[in-house]
């Protein structure tokens, strides 16, 4: 893991596709004109056990306000709620990142530096019988124990990390937790180490083509790490399509391989963002 003191990257990888070189070559070209946006756990913060402990690499911020400056726009697209995410990641209040927004729920609530203020919907009416049912579900499922959930209110997450077998305490659960969330109205969207019961139609890719439309950013970085971050990378793919050049970044885990496989660039975790986010920092005109 990097430091403040580490000295500024200047060379950036080779994208794997053509796509990905376009991507690139247009942000570095104009990044007045580009939209970088990033998940935040295991792409800003390292994945821990207790979420409620994740922060931002320590190079982060520093990377993020030398490079947000630059572009068009900066935007952390989470499944955490805005505030929470503000809150964890250190985002309110922060020289140079004054046009910040993050929008959490997968793009349901949005968070805006200019205002401090949240936006959000009223909670699917699905989530509060969810949120009565659950405790009953996992005990008559037999939920190992280390098994919790985490209540992010127009969400349920069900983490089995700490678990004496995580995997095998994820796949026991999914089965049940899917019927909950069905019969619910809800669905259920699964992650490294977690299941997460919340309401459809919105998703990573709903939010990012709906921010590049209202923005009019003519490419966009996208960084993520998990099965959540898919929708994205579809929503770059078919801003890609349609002229708008665009790159994929994957920080890389062990545990998820769908988007490494799909990336144009796969770097080492967080610290390898905050190394990429840098040296676009470096090179940007």
């Amino acid at each position: 893991m990097g430091n403040s003191t580490d000295p500024l990257p200047t060379t950036l990888p080779t994208p794997t596709s053509d796509p990905g070189r376009a991507g690139l070559a247009a942000l570095l070209a104009h990044p007045s004109r580009a939209l970088i946006a990033l998940d935040f756990d295991g792409t800003l913060a390292p994945i821990v056990p207790d979420p409620e402990k994740a922060r931002p690499h320590p190079d982060a911020l520093p990377a993020l306000t030398a490079l947000a400056p630059k572009v068009a726009a900066v935007a952390v697209i989470t499944g955490r709620p805005a505030g929470t995410a503000v809150k964890y990641g250190g985002f309110a209040d922060v020289p140079g990142l004054e046009h910040l927004v993050v929008l959490g729920h997968y793009g349901a609530e949005r968070w805006d530096a200019v205002s401090g203020k949240v936006t959000a919907p009223d909670p699917h009416p699905g989530i509060a019988t969810v949120r009565a049912e659950l405790p009953g579900l996992l005990d008559a499922s037999g939920a190992a124990q280390g098994t919790w959930t985490e209540d992010k209110g127009h969400a349920l997450a069900v983490h089995t990390r700490r678990a004496a077998d995580p995997q095998g305490a994820f796949d026991a659960l999914r089965a049940p937790l899917t019927d909950l969330a069905t019969r619910n109205g809800l669905i259920v969207e699964p992650g490294r180490m977690v299941l997460e019961l919340r309401p459809p139609g919105m998703d990573k890719g709903v939010a990012l083509l709906d921010y590049v439309r209202d923005l009019g950013v003519e490419s966009v970085l996208y960084a993520g790490d998990d099965l959540g971050d898919l929708p994205a990378y579809a929503a770059v793919d078919e801003l890609r399509s349609d002229g708008t050049p665009g790159l994929l970044v994957c920080s890389g885990s062990e545990e998820v391989i769908e988007l490494s496989e799909k990336a144009d660039v796969v770097v080492d975790g967080p610290a390898g963002v905050v190394r990429l986010l840098q040296a676009i920092a470096a090179q940007a005109g």
